[in-house]
Parts: C-alpha cells; structure tokens; sequence
C-alpha cells in the first residue's frame, strides 16, 4: 500500500477574524474616554501630528492660498477639511453660547492643579519624629527597622519575636525601639493588633483604669459582636454602661496610619449638565475642556510651496488625514454624548423633578433604539462620564438600573428600592431592629414585592448590618 502523504495545506483549518482599523480603534477610545481622559488624548495627538494647532493658541490667522494642482483629489480632499474647520468652531461656539468660559474660573482652577503637593508618607513622619526624638544610635538603627516593617494602616506586620529571630537584633532592643515609636503621632501606630492599637489610644487618654479599657482588653470580640449584656454580666456593670462605653471606644481610630495613605480621589468633571428653564430640562455639553483643533495655516503653505516634492507632499497629506479624522471623530463624540444625555433626561424626568428615589428602570437597549446607535455604543459613551443634575453629580450609567413592579403597577427602579430600604432601617427602633422578614413585609406595605435574599444583598451593598448587629441597649 502506498504511503499517504498530506501537504501542509491539508492540516490548516479556517479560521475568520475580525480585525479594527486603527481609525476606527482611535474612535472608539475617543469616544469612551472621559473628559479630562480626551483632553490628555488630544495634547498627545498635537504634540505628534504638525499639521493640527489648538485655535486657542496665540498663532497666525491668516489664510494661506490652496495648492493649484491637483494630486490625486488632494485638493478637494483639501477643502473639505477646511470646511470641516468651519463646522467644528461654529458648533463649538453655538455650545458655548450658554456656557461660557470665565476666565476668573479658569484661572481658578488652574491655581488648584499648581497647588497640588506630593503627601508625606506614613513612614515619611514617624522618620521625622525619630530624628527629633534623638534616641542613641543603636535605638535609631533598630527604631528604622521598625518604621520600615509597619504597613499604612500603622500596624507592625511582623511580630517582634519573629524579627528577633529574623534579623538578629536582641529582644530588650527592640522593645525599646517600638515603646518610642508608639509615642509617636498618630496615636496607636505600631501596634501588633486592634487590640494594642486602641489600648494604645485609651492609655494616652489617661484610661487605663476605666471601664472602656476594660472592654478593649478583656472582651473585644463580644463588643465586636454587640454583645452587650454578656460584656455587662462578665463585668458586673449595667448594660447602659457597656452602651456609652462602646460609643466611647467607636470614636478611637482602628486605622490610625490611613490619613497618610495615598489619595485615591480622581478629579472628576461633569461632561454634560442638566439646568431647567421654563419648565424643561436643557442638556448643555462640558466643552469648555476640549481643545478647539483645526488644520495649521502655516502647513497650508508648506503644501502650496511643495508642489513638487512628494514625499513631503505624502507626509502631509497622511498628517492631515489623520487630524481629519481625529476633528470628526471628537464632533461624533459630543453629539452622541448630547443625543443619549438628551434622551435620559426625557425618560427620567420623575428624577430631576424629585429625586433619586423617583428613578426608573432603565436598559442601554432602550436609549439605543430611541437614538439609533448600537447598545455597545452606548455602553462606551456612558463609561466615566458625569452628569451634572439639580441633584447633584452622577455617572452617567447611574440612571441605567432594572427594578421592580409596584402593587399599583408602577416601575421602580432597584436605586429606589435601596433607598426605602434605608429609610426604614433609619426610622426603626434601635432597641428593636427590624429582621430581613419584617423589612420584606415594611416593603410589601409601601408596595414593593421583594425577596427576603434580596434584602440581604441590598443591606450587604449600602453597608446596613443585620439586626442583632443593629440593636442598641
């Protein structure tokens, strides 16, 4: 029998891939990307592509002539950017007509952003402290061991036992090291445990005979656990005493090195905002933070002048391709903004009349159908954009949420839902929390049908513990 032999091509399967231009990649990212995310964009694509300049910039208006010959339609090409110049400033200007920019708010906000420090560290301070504590050398060495082994919560994450074994320094010596330390501000850093970190605190307070000092050193768990009438039994006091004690000790910091923790804030800008006049809502777009971009004059002549050169008469022509699309591109990107802001404003009216527990239910798909965009589009265009509303600031995907149906036969959105449910857990007796049960039935009362493991996930998310973590005595 002959051997069967299979070329290369026979073992090769199909396989179909999608692939994005690169243009249409730029799109998408300009479109997702939040305000002061496109501004960044925007500077780096000036910086690389010559034949773009900011109109704000202190440059030369003057118009240059076109080229005469023809390239390949590079000259219509060519006027159909500088019309696109034309449209882009005259729809910025329209947006700006209701809002203006100020130049008192600008200069404003760019004192702000020149004032910005670099945040002294935990470990920062408490080597500054150890320098003005002027301990003997020895103590100094072992004291920055320390410093270097506590996290930013301002606990000592090793024990000293286990740096002892590790590192090779006597015991006595580290001991000595950590006592200064926890003298040092802020109050209970160093510590091994919560434990030590709060008697800290109450010692230098002057507590340590007090019933609070008690409770800390004898019965953290059970006063984690609001045991309090076992914490009474076992101390011999009155539950009322355990009560204002525990109140006392909630005021201690459980964190104390977290303020010197790295500031996790983002600034944040609206992108659209909602004013009412007349009795209707107006959406008017943030464009006050995008550059005004047009094709440079100066590159304009460059082209008349090279007529003949084609290599440079390529360059250009790519360069201004490419900013052609970029200004297109970023007009896209605020008229859907403006189109799907617009249509969120319509269908939650009851919101910005009323409040955040009017808000309804609310999927992409909806706002996709009614502005004629894909569900995907609006997805991205809602992704890190701020609305700002009557009532206050709010991510533009905020006001997309499933709900429920009311006994009356309303739409109420889940947002709405977790808000009654906050409110009754803040009007109930503290002495008799509600149970996960009485609050489905407080629900079922104003209306709203709800499961008992849904009330469990809502509490979970706003934070809400269960009732006889609740209670009060």
């Amino acid at each position: 029998m002959p051997e069967q032999r299979f070329e290369p091509s026979q073992s090769q399967s199909l396989q179909q891939t999608q692939t994005i231009a690169p243009q249409m990649q730029q799109s998408l990212q300009l479109l997702q990307a939040p305000t002061m995310e496109l501004r960044s964009m925007i500077q780096q694509e000036l910086e690389t592509n010559p034949t773009l300049e900011d109109e704000t910039a202190e440059i030369s208006l003057e118009e240059q002539p076109p080229p005469e010959d023809n390239d390949d339609g590079f000259d219509e090409e060519f006027a159909e950017i500088s019309q696109l110049d034309d449209d882009w400033r005259e729809y910025l200007a329209e947006s700006r007509i209701t809002s203006p920019r100020r130049d008192d708010a600008q200069e404003k906000h760019q004192y702000l952003l020149d004032s910005l420090y670099e945040k002294k560290t935990l470990q920062q301070h408490l080597m500054d402290q150890l320098g003005l504590a002027d301990p003997s050398p020895q103590i100094r060495k072992v004291g920055e061991v320390l410093i270097g082994s506590i996290d930013n919560n301002g606990f000592l994450q090793s024990s000293l036992e286990d740096l002892c074994f590790q590192l090779g320094i006597p015991l006595p010596d580290l001991e000595q090291a950590l006592h200064l330390i926890q003298g040092f501000d802020p109050v209970g850093v160093g510590a091994e445990s919560l434990r030590d970190c709060l008697l800290i605190q109450l010692r230098r307070l002057g507590k340590e005979n007090s019933l609070e000092y008690r409770i800390v050193d004898q019965h953290l768990d059970d006063l984690a656990r609001k045991r309090f009438p076992a914490i009474a039994r076992k101390l011999k006091v009155t539950p009322d005493n355990v009560n204002r004690s525990a109140n006392f000790i909630a005021t201690l910091d459980p964190k104390p090195g977290s303020r010197f923790a790295p500031d996790t804030n983002t600034y944040v800008t609206a992108d659209v905002r909602v004013v009412k006049d007349h009795g209707s809502y107006s959406v008017i777009l943030n464009n006050d933070q995008i550059p005004q971009l047009r094709i440079s004059s100066a590159y304009k002549e460059i082209m008349a002048q090279s007529r003949h050169d084609k290599k440079a008469r390529a360059y250009i022509r790519d360069k201004i391709r490419s900013g052609k699309f970029l200004i297109r591109s970023i007009r896209q990107r605020q008229q859907t903004i403006e189109k799907i802001a617009t249509e969120i404003v319509k269908r939650q009216q009851d919101f910005f009349d009323l409040g955040p527990a009017f808000l309804k239910p609310m999927n992409m798909a909806q706002v996709a159908e009614a502005v004629g965009v894909h569900e995907t589009t609006v997805s991205r265009t809602v992704s890190g954009k701020y609305m700002d509303t009557p009532h206050g600031l709010f991510e533009m995907k905020y006001f997309f949420t499933s709900g429920y149906e009311t006994a009356s036969g309303a739409s109420l959105s889940n947002t709405s839902v977790k808000q009654a449910l906050a409110e009754i857990v803040e009007n109930e007796d503290p002495k008799k929390p509600l149970s996960d049960e009485k609050l489905v039935t407080a629900l079922q009362e104003q209306g709203i049908k709800i499961a008992r493991r849904t009330i469990a996930k809502y509490r979970d998310a706003l934070g809400i513990l269960p009732s006889h973590l609740r209670k009060s005595y």
